[in-house]
This record gives C-alpha cells, structure tokens and sequence, in this order.
C-alpha cells in the first residue's frame, strides 16, 4: 500500500512539511525532505491505527496517475509515495502463548473481571489505550 505524500518547503525555508492527502489531518514536518518523509510514514502508520481502533474505514491511496499535474495556487510540492505495510493494518486475531508469573496473571485475571472483560481482552485495550487500568 503507497500513500502519496505532498512535501513543500515552508516559508523560512527552515523545514519541510508533509502533508497526506488522503488523511485528513495526516502531516509531518522535518529539517529535510528525506526525514520529512521518515517522519510522514511514521504518521501515516499512527493515523491508519487510530481509524482501526476507533472503528473508522480505511481509506485508500490515490492512484498515482491522478496525482500528475495537481498543483495548489503558490505551492511548489514534491510528491512521493510512503510505502505501509499491509500487515501493519491487519486485525486478525492471533493466539500467542506468553509467560508471566502466577502473582502477576492472578492480578491480570482479576483486573478482567472487574472490568467484565477477557484477559486477552483487557491486554489488548490497555494496549490500545496506551496505558494501565487505575
């Protein structure tokens, strides 16, 4: 999956912004164009998360050939494609056998239940929370 990226050099010429259209809200910004891009597919892959997460449809990349020749009044844009990796994307549920201590499983098992959830289902949205039931 390549997700175009526009870059343009912004008016102090001190940084390079990266703008993906496809994302709505999707930018970046960097010292040159290559970290730009660097910094772009980071945010891409943080975007398309959140939209997974949030249960938002992914959308997909625009063709390449319809890009040719778009052009904003005043912008000079540089357009490259940042490559995601599907799997990056993929929900499907995978079975993975981890090892924890007794102590430690018996707290998880217990913060499940008071949440009314699975242990792999309380793992997974702390996860996606980024943090730790209080």
């Amino acid at each position: 999956m390549h997700y175009p990226v526009a870059i343009e050099q912004d008016a102090d010429a001190r940084r390079f912004d990266a703008a993906v259209p496809d994302l709505p809200g999707c930018q970046a910004c960097a010292a040159t164009p290559e970290d730009a891009l660097v910094q772009a597919r980071e945010a891409i892959v943080g975007w398309l998360e959140s939209a997974i997460d949030a249960g938002r449809p992914i959308p997909q990349p625009t063709p390449v050939a319809r890009l040719r020749g778009r052009r904003q009044a005043g912008k000079a844009w540089l357009w490259a494609l940042v490559e995601v990796d599907p799997a990056t994307l993929d929900t499907r549920v995978e079975r993975v056998n981890i090892s924890l201590p007794r102590r430690v499983l018996r707290r998880l098992d217990a913060l499940a239940r008071e949440a009314g959830e699975t242990r792999s289902g309380l793992v997974a949205r702390m996860t996606i929370e980024g943090h730790a039931p209080r």
